[in-house]
């Protein structure tokens, strides 16, 4: 889930259609709610999914290898230094939308063997259907809870793993908690990388308990988010990402600063400040991420 009225939006946080293009968007009712595709203004074959009125992804059909959301931008990142350059990898995504992180390794990264679990099998029926996926990717759409799923794969089994699942605009609470992320290190080989679009606001007490809870099962961390979201001034995506090997900081940090949207990377002693007293959390006391404030994506 994208939080931002930067590009692909109206002033008032709406994704707009594309004037003059001659193309209808689509409305459907899924298990999770509406499910709505707008087509993009600025790109010919772009494509923004919301469900129940919320930017949940954006695909361009023509450069899968495209990334319009800044957070989506920001894992592309990791994804591009997780390995060598072209270098295929088993990439799991826990949470489909439409499928924009998937499509990207896929253009990027030929020959990757990936999953993508989305928990909305009519979400998934209407993404193939609307914005289908190339034949040729080895790629495996399964339909059930993530936490579910991820407890039946084989260990070891991924050298990429991607969170970024939501209910209700919210992370749900199972979902947050060390035994799902232990869970999760289980199916990662040694020197796989995790990553977890999360959203907060205010004192951003659910993305620092989530910093403890990552730090207690990955020796290695860092945490991206731009000023005003870190500052508690904005609700705004946070990407955090953890591994059993040291991640690639500096160059991590390089591309932050390069992006179009400005951003801060918090690491080693950085992110032990942001982090402060919280605790890890445990399933016993898990909570879902707080409801984005009202008026957050606009009035469409």
């Amino acid at each position: 889930m994208q939080v931002s009225r930067r590009l692909g939006t109206t002033d008032t946080g709406c994704v707009a259609g594309r004037r003059g293009s001659g193309r209808d968007g689509v409305h459907a009712q899924v298990s999770s709610g509406t499910a709505e595709l707008r087509p993009d203004r600025d790109r010919r074959q772009g494509w923004t999914l919301l469900l129940d009125g919320t930017p949940q992804s954006h695909v361009d059909l023509d450069d899968p290898a495209h990334l319009e959301f800044d957070y989506t931008r920001r894992i592309g990142h990791v994804v591009d230094l997780a390995a060598p350059p072209r270098r295929p990898l088993r990439a799991l995504h826990l949470g489909g939308g439409a499928f924009t992180l998937a499509r990207y390794v896929a253009a990027t990264r030929p020959r990757s063997g990936q999953q993508v679990v989305e928990r909305d099998g009519a979400l998934v029926e209407l993404v193939r259907r609307e914005l289908p996926l190339d034949r040729t990717w080895r790629l495996r759409v399964r339909t059930g809870d993530a936490r579910d799923v991820v407890g039946r794969l084989p260990r070891g089994g991924f050298d990429l793993v991607v969170l970024d699942v939501f209910a209700g605009a919210r992370t749900p609470a199972h979902l947050a908690s060390r035994e799902f992320l232990d869970a999760v290190a289980d199916v990662m080989a040694p020197a796989a990388t995790y990553a977890a679009n999360l959203t907060d606001g205010g004192t951003l007490a659910f993305s620092r308990a989530q910093v403890a809870t990552l730090q207690a099962v990955f020796p290695h961390a860092f945490l991206v988010a731009e000023p005003a979201v870190l500052r508690g001034r904005r609700f705004g995506n946070l990407l955090l990402v953890g591994a059993r090997e040291p991640l690639p900081v500096d160059a991590m940090a390089a591309r932050v600063a390069g992006d179009r949207s400005s951003a801060r990377l918090l690491h080693g002693a950085e992110l032990d400040r942001f982090r402060g007293d919280a605790r890890p959390v445990a399933d016993a006391g898990a909570s879902a991420s707080p409801p984005p404030p009202q008026g957050t994506f606009g009035t469409c």
